[in-house]
């Protein structure tokens, strides 16, 4: 994912979900200068600086949601 695209999550209305890996994660902070992203797991809740690059979005189809 790219930085611009963790913004739009960041500045969200609604819940939009997160993977880093195999945990999902909600996006705490971006360093746009460095494109790093401070993520907290859900499952855990572990804090971590991660790339944006290596984060990913939901797939809506998986849940049911609008196609």
């Amino acid at each position: 994912m790219d930085v611009q695209r963790a913004k739009e999550i960041m500045e969200s209305h609604g819940v939009i979900g997160v993977h880093y890996g195999d945990s999902s994660v909600w996006l705490e902070r971006i360093h746009e200068d460095t494109g790093v992203v401070e993520v907290r797991e859900l499952e855990t809740e572990k804090r971590m600086e991660v790339p944006s690059a290596a984060l990913f979005e939901d797939d809506f189809a998986e849940y049911g949601g609008p196609s």
